[in-house]
């Protein structure tokens, strides 16, 4: 099955048309006609089924022949994640983050942040391929960059974590993670938090954990925390 992406469709359309880009990827490129079936979801839970009216390569029309809705999970994971001093790690981290199953995306500017500005249309893009891939019908949100600061005056509900290579005395983090839990975990940047801010983040309540026996990369880390709290509510 190949998944398509449109977040203005909701249960009460009948007939909608494709963008001009999405028209000539399924009318030249993947060769769809009149009368076939093509799948879509609004990034909300929503998958549509849907059967192809004109098969225009400008503006491609269809018709909603059923819709479902998915199940949210039990469970939400916000990672806050500095950002990496190359995008494309960054973009990394955001694709497999979405393939495993992520809510929520924060980019924090830290003390030793090398990168403060991102370019969030091509991230979101990146979000939005993975989850098509991935078949999934929940878009991650993904929020604008925060100071560390900024974001740590933000309440916050469920379980929250700091993983930080500073020294303390740290829990596993796989020991920490309860299921069906709402988990926020913060990642510092390369040159990791600095001694204020793990503790500043103490003095909010953030647990310090640690995420292995390693020293991981800043998207190394992020997709283990992922993969860590997925594997403890499956």
């Amino acid at each position: 099955m190949q998944l398509f992406y449109n977040p203005s469709l909701d249960n009460s359309f009948k007939q909608f048309f494709f963008s001009a880009e999405e028209s000539k990827h399924i009318i030249k490129v993947l060769r769809k006609k009149e009368g076939d079936i093509l799948y879509i979801t609004n990034g909300q839970g929503y998958l549509f089924e849907a059967e192809i009216l004109v098969a225009d390569i400008r503006k491609c029309k269809a018709q909603i022949i059923s819709e479902d809705k998915s199940i949210p999970k039990r469970y939400k994971l916000h990672l806050v994640v500095a950002p990496t001093k190359m995008n494309d790690r960054y973009e990394w981290f955001l694709e497999k983050a979405t393939e495993i199953g992520v809510d929520e995306i924060t980019p924090i500017i830290c003390e030793h942040s090398e990168r403060k500005t991102l370019k969030l249309e091509r991230m979101q893009r990146v979000l939005q391929s993975a989850m098509k891939q991935s078949l999934q019908t929940f878009l991650p949100k993904l929020n604008p960059p925060i100071s560390f600061k900024q974001y740590l005056e933000q309440q916050t509900k469920g379980l929250n974590f700091i993983a930080h290579c500073g020294e303390g005395e740290k829990m596993e983090f796989k020991r920490r993670v309860a299921a069906d839990k709402d988990v926020t975990i913060l990642i510092g940047p390369e040159g990791d938090f600095s001694i204020s801010e793990i503790a500043l983040a103490l003095e909010k309540g953030y647990v310090p954990v640690a995420l292995g026996n390693t020293r991981l990369r800043t998207e190394t880390a992020a997709v283990v925390a992922c993969t860590t709290v997925s594997i403890i509510n499956n």
